[in-house]
């Protein structure tokens, strides 16, 4: 955590940068995390602020998947002591309890458009012609969309696993253990049901093509597989 928040006199100097603010264009409010003390790596030191969104510097831009975002900068921006959420220096809980929440939530959407993208290949080889025939008839084909079933339900298990733990101490493993295995199957997901539909899923008019960018692009938020697979392993897991 690189923003700073120095304390003054009935209030605090923020300073820093937070960088793809979901949904930041549209606030009314924000809450910023900043460090009162230690250095940028330290477990202690950090704090929440409740801001007026229009105080703060928001340059907005749209997402690939057709949400917006917001890049937010605060200069030497001052606020009074109320704007303080909790006890100076000890926001680190809340924020692994959101960012947990957070996860499992996105995991949630990933498999949601993985359903829907597996939906819409089950269906198109059913009317897809070729050699005067139904491509769903050639066993290829069926091979890879069981293929897909298989891996969807893997996910599935996984996201259950991680909501059902939220709660528990060992949250942190369940949560990297189903992000990594959402992105894995969501990116096998994409692929093949693209490959199965040929050229016409990469239309905009279709929507296989926003159901497979969405996969692709959650899988680089709040970590992707490969962060996520790290964390796995430094929780002591080989």
């Amino acid at each position: 955590m690189e923003t700073t928040a120095k304390a003054f006199d009935g209030g605090y100097v923020l300073n820093g940068y937070k960088a793809v603010a979901l949904n930041g264009a549209a606030a009314d409010k924000v809450i910023v995390s900043a460090r009162t003390s230690g250095d940028v790596g330290d477990q202690n030191g950090s704090s929440l602020f409740l801001l007026d969104a229009d105080i703060t510097e928001r340059r907005n831009y749209p997402t690939l998947t057709g949400g917006n975002t917001a890049e937010i900068v605060l200069s030497d921006l001052k606020v009074s002591s109320a704007a303080l959420l909790g006890d100076e220096g000890k926001a680190l809980a809340a924020l692994e309890t959101v960012h947990a929440r957070a996860i499992v939530a996105v995991c949630a959407e990933a498999l949601g458009a993985m359903e829907s993208a597996k939906e819409l290949t089950n269906e198109y080889p059913k009317t897809r012609q070729q050699f005067s025939r139904p491509i769903g008839k050639f066993q290829v084909l069926q091979h890879r969309v069981a293929d897909i079933l298989v891996e969807i339900e893997q996910a599935r298990s996984s996201v259950i696993n991680a909501a059902a733990n939220l709660d528990e101490p060992n949250r942190d493993l369940y949560i990297s253990t189903a992000k990594n295995l959402i992105g894995r199957v969501g990116r096998q997901v994409a692929e093949e049901t693209i490959q199965l539909h040929g050229g016409i899923d990469m239309t905009q008019e279709y929507d296989l093509a926003h159901f497979a960018k969405r996969i692709v692009l959650i899988d680089h938020m709040f970590g992707d597989t490969d962060h996520h697979l790290a964390r796995f392993i430094s929780l002591g897991v080989a």
